[in-house]
């Protein structure tokens, strides 16, 4: 096996046999790889194992050196292991993951049962809504291939109307060329429709292998008469109903449990840090700055241990100059809650700072001073997850479980504390490089400066506009106006994210 730290050998001996998700985590502790796996033991242990890193490619070999911890989420099954990963993948955005980076979600086939007249439809996420849902499937193909031979084998209707009748037939040929069996004109009785849905329903959940079988044989006979297009459609379709039988998903779980697991944390975070009640507000604060310089700070927030975006709050540290965390985090923590207790708003049930002891003190240091000395406040440290607690019995910190609710409330929120901080102080970077663009230029005042973004909006409307465009602006030549252009295309170049500081 690859050498690796003795905490991390300790994880990858206790890691279970069940299905699940995996986090890799570097020296710094970002999450910098997500996956998934039918065996959490199998597919992780695989990657420290030298035969891996003599076959596989770059990419995974420089995964592998960086790896420096481990966290993992036990699933129920497959499917749920596939959903979780891909909310993971969203939430963290790990460098090493390129698929599911975006906002698509695996593809899901709806039974909409709740109407009166049932059908099929596809959709990306599942709710509690009473319908049933069946997948996620990793490939879209399989969902509509699979909604397609249950409509067409069980006459399901296909059109979008939410109630069918004689008027909206008119418009429709789906009872002649696909084989609807048309309940919204009464060739067929509501509860022989119903039935017919029900029966594919249970096709979808648990698969049939007479049915499967009975496409195989049609597939071989297609082929022995030489009909080659119709056996490729055949053995289309049999391999998507094959995947989807395998990807069935009887138990997906709905956003409830999820919940109701995040909820438990809290009350388990309650008990371990002594607190009076349950933390169902949460707001956790992070310092980020390049060098000490454009120093900000994140403010986020989780409610019953569910990150709610709409809370987050960022702040640009005035009063500290250089690199000073425990007093950006005073300053921060300070404006945050002068705040609310001037305009008389609640206050979260606990606080959390990214950092050790003294961020925790400054941040107490600070509330004491505005007489919030009631509000409770605990650090986390930048490694291993120890929750700095500093109480006056002399615990100067918390170590939770590896495996508890309580300490997936407390890793998500400073992750996200994280990731917001570094956004924001990227996104002033790379303002800043853009708008010190004009400032390289010769022959460029702050007058003509201010005119050009008056006019253009931005230096990367400079950059794509024509330099006729710009030499139209009064005072700037053909000549200027070109090496305008040219600098504003060079530094927007210099400042998109593959060059990130």
């Amino acid at each position: 096996m690859i050498e690796v730290s003795e905490r991390l050998r300790e994880k990858l001996r206790n890691l279970p046999d069940k299905p699940g998700c995996y986090l890799y985590r570097d020296r710094n502790g970002v999450i910098i790889y997500v996956g998934k796996a039918v065996s959490l033991k199998r597919r992780v242990s695989s990657y420290f194992r030298e035969s891996s890193l003599r076959k596989g490619t770059p990419k995974l070999r420089g995964l592998v050196h960086s790896i420096a911890d481990l966290e993992w989420i036990v699933v129920r099954n497959e499917a749920e292991a596939l959903l979780t990963e891909g909310r993971l993948i969203k939430d963290y955005r790990p460098r090493f993951n390129i698929s599911l980076r975006d906002d698509k979600r695996y593809l899901v086939l709806r039974a909409e049962s709740h109407l009166a007249c049932p059908r099929f439809s596809e959709c990306r996420i599942v709710r509690d809504d009473g319908d049933e849902y069946f997948g996620p499937f990793p490939s879209s193909a399989v969902v509509r291939t699979a909604r397609d031979f249950a409509e067409r084998r069980w006459g399901i209707r296909k059109c979008d109307a939410t109630n069918p009748d004689a008027e909206t037939h008119k418009h429709c040929h789906n009872d002649r060329i696909a084989c609807c069996s048309a309940p919204c004109i009464g060739k067929i009785s509501e509860e022989a429709y119903r039935e017919r849905f029900e029966e594919a329903c249970r096709f979808l959940r648990k698969g049939d292998p007479l049915i499967l079988d009975a496409l195989r044989k049609e597939m071989l006979e297609a082929s022995g008469e030489m009909d080659f297009e119709k056996a490729a459609q055949l053995r289309d379709t049999l391999q998507a109903l094959t995947e989807m039988v395998r990807y069935r998903a009887r138990e997906l779980p709905n956003p409830v449990p999820q919940r109701t697991r995040a909820l438990q944390g809290c009350e388990e975070l309650a008990r371990h840090l002594r607190l009076g009640g349950v933390p169902h507000v949460i707001e956790g604060f992070d310092i980020s700055h390049l060098g000490g310089t454009m120093t900000v700070a994140s403010m986020v927030c989780s409610v019953d241990g569910v990150t709610t975006p709409q809370r987050y709050r960022r702040f640009r540290i005035k009063t500290v100059e250089g690199i000073d965390d425990p007093r950006s985090m005073a300053e921060v923590v300070g404006r945050r809650y002068k705040r609310l207790r001037d305009e008389g708003k609640p206050f979260p049930d606990l606080v959390m700072v990214d950092g050790g002891i003294t961020q925790l003190r400054a941040a107490r240091a600070r509330l004491a001073e505005l007489g919030l000395s009631e509000i409770p406040v605990v650090g986390l440290a930048k490694r291993f997850e120890i929750i700095v607690v500093d109480w006056e019995d002399g615990t100067p910190e918390i170590v939770l479980p590896t495996d508890s609710e309580a300490l997936r409330v407390v890793i998500r929120l400073r992750d996200e504390a994280h990731r917001f901080a570094i956004t924001y102080n990227r996104n002033l970077r790379l303002k800043k490089i853009r708008e010190s663009a004009l400032d390289e230029i010769d022959g460029i005042g702050a007058a003509r400066k201010i005119e050009l973004l008056q006019r253009f909006g931005s230096v990367r409307r400079i950059a794509e506009a024509d330099v006729e465009e710009i030499a139209a602006v009064k005072g700037i030549g053909a000549k200027l106006a070109a090496e305008i252009k040219e600098t504003c295309r060079r530094n927007i170049g210099n400042a998109t994210p593959r060059n990130r500081i």
